[in-house]
């Protein structure tokens, strides 16, 4: 329904600009701290956090010529908190068609449009050691809504938004949604 049928348009905490300047600067991030992009590897946690990944791959390859490995990583068997049909995916995919990216004693970058409890962050790190032993791991979200249930912190966001349990930051990416943006939405029906 739309503002004229008597509801209010969620608040859009990210316009297509801000999300472009996010990336933007979570790239130069990242490169102020690894000075060798060949070791590290972007792991994309599907859906949203693969195109981000991408995304911030392109844009250190324009910087500095070199482009890190991307992979896709389904954490769906690695979930403690949510039910899955059985099936054992695979876990960590290449995204260049040549197979998961070797993460063994690399840097391996857990990237997620949100970070909230950390569940996802958990089951990624599961994913990620099912696969190989990294030098390190850290954990990259384009917005960090907190309300964090394990130990857990992002070592480079995008935009920190304080909410309540009840509500839910939605992000869409033009890749797969046609649209960039983030939004938060109202309370969560019970």
């Amino acid at each position: 329904m739309s503002a004229s049928q008597g509801f209010a348009e969620p608040p859009q905490l990210l316009d297509a600009a801000a999300v472009r300047r996010s990336v933007l600067r979570l790239s130069h991030e990242i490169l102020e701290r690894h000075a060798d992009v060949q070791e590290l590897v972007l792991a994309g946690v599907r859906t949203r956090g693969l195109p981000l990944a991408q995304r911030i791959a392109h844009i250190i390859a324009e910087l500095c010529g070199v482009s890190p490995a991307v992979c896709a990583i389904d954490v769906t068997a690695f979930r403690d908190d949510r039910q899955h049909d059985g099936t054992e995916p695979t876990s960590l995919a290449g995204t260049d068609g040549n197979g998961a990216a070797d993460i063994t004693d690399r840097t391996v970058i857990i990237v997620d449009d949100v970070l909230f409890t950390g569940r996802t962050v958990r089951a990624a790190i599961d994913a990620l050691l099912s696969h190989g032993r990294p030098k390190a791991v850290e954990v990259l979200a384009l917005v960090d809504r907190g309300h964090r249930e394990l130990p857990l912190r992002a070592t480079y966001v995008g935009k920190n938004v304080p909410t309540s349990v009840s509500e839910r930051v939605r992000v869409r990416l033009a890749e797969v949604d046609s649209v960039d943006g983030a939004w938060l939405v109202g309370a969560v029906p019970a």
